[in-house]
């Protein structure tokens, strides 16, 4: 009997995400000497006191419940899914709790939660990563991470702009958008927003949807890896149909926006002075 409740106490640690407080498991009416036979039997492993965690646990987590910490920020968005410009070199965490932790081993963020938190929490809800990114990343590529979030549907828009956000969080909750399709084109529009012409992305034009349509006649493509074989005839079949139509197309490539700006903005600024993008 004791082995089957043992084994109990691993299951269900398994079905919560792999790291879970004992309390928790107590609460749910699994007896402290299950937990302490399941502890000695190896099928869950003591990471703090107050945590215990499968074999296979998610390392972030156990890391967070061995620290005291909650994983947040660019760490969090990237876990989530959201478009992070680059991987980070350490992992970033918040709200330290009882537990050391290095700061060479973690990018630590003390604001306090706008979100209040679950005491049972090892990553931040996506309010609270949006939050720390905020505070930690530039304009821009805070802005790809609120945006990404919003495209997919993890955040809801009216929601952030009732919290109480303050610093940079302010700016990005008034001008984030749900459009952007990847950071990528976030950083475009970011990065042209001087020009003072509507840029619009992801916009169907004669049948295929363009990456912008700055003003009324110019197209501009982004080329990925994929733009090959097929796709790329695809491709050229489309922008000689744009142009026979008046439109003008610049296709660019993602190296260029991530790594070769000047080129990209050069371009596109010749084209507007010499009024391509007007009907």
């Amino acid at each position: 009997m004791t082995d089957d409740r043992a084994r109990a106490v691993a299951v269900r640690a398994a079905e919560v995400g792999g790291v879970v407080r004992p309390t928790r498991l107590v609460r749910e009416g699994h007896p402290r000497r299950a937990i302490a036979d399941a502890v000695a039997s190896g099928l869950v492993m003591r990471v703090r006191r107050d945590w215990i965690a499968s074999p296979d646990a998610d390392e972030y987590l156990v890391a967070a419940a061995r620290t005291g910490t909650v994983v947040s920020c660019v760490t969090a968005a990237e876990r989530l899914g959201l478009w992070v410009h680059t991987h980070p070199d350490r992992p970033h965490v918040a709200h330290p709790g009882r537990g050391k932790i290095s700061a060479s081993a973690a990018v630590v963020h003390w604001q306090r939660a706008i979100v209040p938190r679950h005491p049972d929490l090892l990553q931040d809800g996506i309010e609270n990563v949006l939050m720390t990114v905020a505070a930690c990343r530039p304009y821009e590529e805070a802005l790809a991470v609120w945006e990404s979030a919003l495209n997919k549907d993890l955040v809801d828009r009216r929601m952030l702009e009732r919290l109480p956000w303050t610093g940079q969080a302010r700016r990005l909750a008034r001008e984030a958008t749900a459009w952007a399709d990847s950071g990528l084109e976030t950083s475009f529009i970011t990065r042209l927003r001087w020009l003072r012409l509507p840029i619009r992305p992801q916009v169907w034009v004669e049948g295929h949807r363009v990456d912008f349509l700055i003003g009324d006649r110019l197209v501009v493509q982004i080329d990925g890896g994929h733009h090959v074989g097929a796709q790329r005839t695809d491709d050229i079949r489309h922008d000689a149909a744009l142009m026979l139509l008046g439109y003008h197309v610049i296709r660019i490539s993602y190296e260029q926006v991530m790594n070769r700006w000047p080129e990209v903005q050069e371009r596109v600024m010749q084209a507007v002075a010499q009024g391509l993008h007007r009907a």
